[in-house]
């Protein structure tokens, strides 16, 4: 049986501000329930205000609140970069996430097929 490829959604806009982080997560849970390749999320930035307890500040918040579990639940960590330094906002966060080095991003690069940017 062969392996199925891995594609990289990498979000770093802000989505207090920018509609581009709910449409990579909607992307991020479209494609991973295909099954088809192996989706990984890698927030950058401010893209970590995703992952806050609350929602109702971020554009197009029903996104986080109905693609985000769905990402959570595909078996995948969520990585959330170094860059992001708010980890006041994460507190009370229903999400798991893995902190990730510069070094550590560069082989999640590496070990994927495919790349998604938003």
């Amino acid at each position: 049986m062969a392996t199925l490829p891995r594609t990289l959604v990498v979000v770093s806009s802000d989505p207090r501000t920018s509609a581009r982080p709910a449409e990579g997560i909607r992307i991020a849970a479209g494609v991973g329930a295909w099954k088809k390749t192996i989706v990984t999320l890698l927030l950058r930035g401010p893209a970590g205000y995703s992952l806050g307890e609350y929602t109702d500040e971020l554009v197009h918040e029903d996104c986080y609140t109905r693609y985000l579990p769905i990402v959570a639940e595909a078996g995948q960590p969520i990585y959330l970069a170094d860059d992001f330094t708010d980890l006041d906002a994460l507190e009370g966060s229903p999400f798991k996430y893995q902190r990730v080095s510069e070094a550590e991003i560069a082989k999640l690069y590496a070990e994927n097929d495919y790349f998604i940017q938003m």
